[in-house]
């Protein structure tokens, strides 16, 4: 079962255990620069407005009718990133997850699939550990940023790696660890429900926006460390993520979206806190995949001869925090 509560997507299964759920968060961000340095995580600025696609069936896109879902507004070249929490941490029930742009696995690059998959690669992120993710998979301890771009001008995943501009907006599924899994690991006491299903339907048609790889940043995307058999598959939620742009979210709406978020220049200057993850416990992935060949969206548009985005000039965050699921690092000093 999915709900909307506030501007959240809590996805919860009942039907497996009274604690199996978890919390998604589509979290309004600084875009960092794309200029092929590594950056470290930017902050969040506050989440994206979230409304049901059905409570504005006369004014959304005709084909988003068949999607069902969500939408939220972002601006050209706005950045976000995806915060996952579970309930009851930090002993939240494991909950994995498959995150897709445009149909397009953002951790290996694959076309959509409902079903997990680990063998060869990955495709999934698990909750809690993996407290958030800020972009597409691009290698061992580095993502690119999601970056909202107009579909149809070639510079989302989605068309890279298939060459049309299709579907847009983000794809989440997520599986609960089975009850008996849980229940071995955990502890607890199971009970059973009527299933409810929260869906989107199998329609193909367009959106309006999509994700393109931006910036280079600094995060660890975890392994999985209960194995893929662990995971109930029979029972998974998935939401279709709808983008509109901010003109086209007034007219929808009629409500005033989120005014822009400063440059990440403006940002620094002001000696505001950038930050760091580091969770010694987990092991980090590290797999080749098709996402690491996509041209950021400063390498696109330099094929393109035009110049690059407006604040992509280079920067160096003098305020690095270092963040860890154990609690604050000591830092050490003068003595």
């Amino acid at each position: 079962m999915i709900e909307l509560r506030g501007d959240e997507l809590r996805f919860s299964f009942p039907e497996v255990h009274r604690r199996a759920s978890c919390r998604i968060e589509f979290i309004r961000t600084l875009r960092i620069p794309d200029d092929g340095d590594r950056y470290a995580l930017p902050p969040g600025l506050d989440s994206f407005p979230l409304q049901h696609v059905d409570d504005f069936a006369a004014r959304v896109p005709k084909p988003w009718l068949g999607h069902g879902g969500v939408f939220l507004p972002m601006y050209q070249a706005e950045a976000m990133w995806l915060s996952f929490d579970g309930d009851d941490y930090p002993m939240a029930y494991p909950i994995a997850v498959k995150i897709a742009a445009g149909k397009i696995n953002a951790i290996t690059g694959e076309p959509w699939q409902d079903r997990l998959s680990a063998n060869p690669k990955q495709d999934y992120v698990v909750i809690p550990d993996q407290p958030w993710l800020d972009g597409f998979y691009a290698g061992k301890g580095v993502i690119r940023q999601f970056v909202a771009m107009p579909l149809g001008e070639g510079y989302t995943a989605e068309e890279q790696l298939t060459g049309a501009a299709e579907h847009g907006g983000l794809q989440v599924v997520a599986y609960p660890m089975r009850k008996e899994e849980y229940e071995k690991r955990f502890g607890g006491v199971a009970y059973s429900v009527a299933s409810v299903c929260c869906d989107m339907a199998a329609s193909e048609s367009p959106a309006e926006m999509g994700l393109a790889p931006g910036g280079l940043m600094e995060q660890e995307i975890y392994e999985d460390e209960f194995g893929i058999d662990v995971w109930d598959q029979s029972v998974g939620a998935r939401c279709f993520v709808h983008i509109l742009n901010s003109a086209q979210y007034r007219g929808v709406t009629g409500r005033k979206p989120p005014t822009e978020p400063p440059t990440a220049q403006q940002y620094a200057a002001e000696g505001l806190p950038w930050f760091r993850y580091y969770d010694r416990d987990r092991e980090v992935l590290d797999q080749a995949g098709k996402l690491e060949g996509l041209d950021s969206i400063a390498e696109a548009r330099s094929k393109k001869r035009l110049a690059p985005l407006a604040g992509n000039e280079p920067l160096q965050p003098q305020v690095v925090k270092t963040l860890s699921p154990h609690g604050p690092a000591v830092r050490d000093g003068k003595w």
